[in-house]
Order: structure tokens, then sequence, then C-alpha cells
């Protein structure tokens, strides 16, 4: 069992209030006291790794209009296919719906009109830093490993540009408040082995019938699977439903997922909690929260309302930020 008390991550900053990944939603998840900030990192073409979820821009930039005609024939715009002077010239936006102009989300950010960069994780770490300095609270830095294959094969190498990004602003030791995460775990284990990181690293698990890995993800949770993954990282970070579901009348039950991890010394920091997309036959916000910390007894949340999160946490008792 981990000795951590539970951790609230804000997940692309405060991303339900404001545009992910932007230093405005980063600021914001600061303020509100979350003990974590999340990073994605994607490269550009010329090997510079931004804060962004997805390979590519379309969803949350306005790429198409100041690049039309730049995307490959799958109708998708790139990161890898931009430089940095390039993508200075986007402007990030709330998430569209794949496809189409609308918001993912409806009630999330709608003042498009507003500048809000594309930022690199040279910035975002330096501004984090400056934001720990200023108020006197440290949040630290929780860092995503993007789709290393698919870098590879464009002769990028982005787990050692991130490791050396983390370097520099100070994140090298397990003892430094940072985690490093990614869903390949041969990367996990050569992030470990070859690059020697000594960070602390969580090995993501998705769902086979996603189709975005090789990685049978069914196996990483069973037992064997779960050696193997201790062997090389410090935790997990499961999809909620993997860990903890609701029957249709509204009763909680949970996986032995986290029993399993806990037993081989892993902590679980589960993803993501969205008050505007409750799992399904959930209660209600506070149902949820409860059943997670309470019930399912998760080291931590990845949360796009970290002030809810961190609200659910505080009146239980349950003291924040020690992760």
């Amino acid at each position: 069992m981990s000795d951590l008390t539970p951790i609230v991550i804000a997940h692309r900053g405060a991303s339900g209030y404001l545009p992910e990944h932007s230093l405005a939603a980063k600021a914001l998840a600061h303020g509100f006291g979350a003990d974590y900030l999340e990073q994605d990192v994607v490269l550009t073409q010329d090997g510079v790794p931004l804060v962004l979820h997805d390979l590519w821009l379309e969803e949350v930039t306005d790429v198409a209009r100041v690049f039309a005609g730049r995307a490959r024939d799958d109708g998708h715009f790139y990161a890898v296919d931009f430089t940095l002077d390039e993508v200075r010239q986007l402007n990030l936006l709330e998430r569209r719906a794949p496809g189409s102009a609308a918001r993912l989300r409806e009630g999330r950010f709608s003042a498009d009109q507003v500048r809000m960069p594309v930022v690199t994780l040279d910035e975002e770490l330096a501004f984090i830093r400056a934001l720990n300095a200023s108020t006197g609270r440290e949040a630290g830095v929780y860092t995503e490993v993007k789709f290393p294959a698919f870098h590879r094969r464009h002769g990028l190498d982005a787990s050692r540009i991130v490791l050396e990004t983390l370097g520099r602003h100070g994140y090298r030791r397990s003892t430094d408040k940072a985690f490093v995460q990614c869903f390949d775990p041969q990367e996990l284990a050569r992030i470990r082995n070859e690059l020697h990181c000594g960070l602390r690293l969580v090995q993501l698990i998705g769902e086979n019938a996603w189709g975005d890995s090789d990685a049978d993800y069914e196996a990483m949770r069973r037992p064997a699977g779960l050696d193997a993954i201790a062997r090389v990282a410090d935790g997990i970070g499961p999809w909620i439903p993997q860990v903890l579901n609701w029957k249709p009348d509204g009763t909680p039950e949970t996986t032995d997922l986290v029993a399993l991890a806990h037993a081989r010394g892993l902590v679980v920091h589960a993803y993501t909690l969205r008050c505007d997309q409750l799992p399904p036959h959930a209660p209600d916000l506070a149902a949820v929260h409860a059943a997670l910390f309470g019930l399912a007894r998760v080291d931590g949340l990845f949360s796009d309302f970290p002030d809810r999160t961190l609200a659910a946490l505080r009146p239980a008792g349950l003291p924040c930020g020690t992760g």
C-alpha cells in the first residue's frame, strides 16, 4: 500500500475552465492549489518539445486557418511537420470535436479571440518555477512522453529531449516533485534503464480497443503484468473504469486493480475526472469523488476541475500535497 496521501493532478491544467495546456490554465490550477500540473509533450519538426496532447494541431489551435493546405492526406496537421517559428503563429482554442468547428464540450471557454500561444516545455517549466517562487507553494510537474515510436520514425528522440529539458529545470531525482508517464511500456523501460532517469515513473494503462498502441493493456492489469511494471515504474495511471464502475442503480463497484498495484508497491493515479462528463450511472460528482478516494482508494486523480477535486478531499480530512 502506498504511503502517499491522495494527490490532485491538474489534467492539462484547469482545463475545465480554460483551453487545455495554456499557461492561463496552468496558472489557474496552481492558484486552486493543485498538487501537480500535467504536461503532455510532442515535438516540432526542429525537435522542440511542445506542451500539447495530440500529434496534430487542428483540434486545439487555428492551424487550419493560418496554414491552410498543410494537412497530410489523412486531414491532420501534425506538429512534427511545423517548425517552432510556425507554431508561434498559432492560437490555442478550446478543444473542437474531431472534424468539426464545434466545441467538444459545450459550456467550456468560448472566447476564441483571446490570444493564447502554444507553449514549449521549457517555457512551461520556467513558468511553474516562477509561480512556485512567487506564491511560496510548490506545485509539481507530471510530464507525459507522447507517441515516442512515432517521433522515432521522424528521426526524433522524444524521451531524451523531454528528460534533458526536465533536467535543465532541476527535475532529476526521485525526491524531486515530478513524475514522468508514458503509455508505451518498452519506452518506459528505456527511460529507466537506457536513459537512466531518476524521476518517478508511471505506466499509463489504456484499453486495447482504443487501437492507439501495440501494448497489451489487459495483460498489464493482471498480476504478472503488474509484476513487470513494478520492475521499472513507481506507479500506474489507469483509466477510471479500470478501477471503478457504477451499476445501473448507482451503486459503485471496484475492480481488484488498485489492491493488486498496492501489493506491489505501486501508486495508482487514475484519469480523468470531468464534472461535465461523469462515468456512466454515477449519480453525481460527490459520489464519484467519494468512491474513488474512499472505496477504490486511489492515490491520486487527474482532474479537469482540480478545485472541485481538492474541495472533495479536504472536508474528508485527507491532507493534500504530500505526494
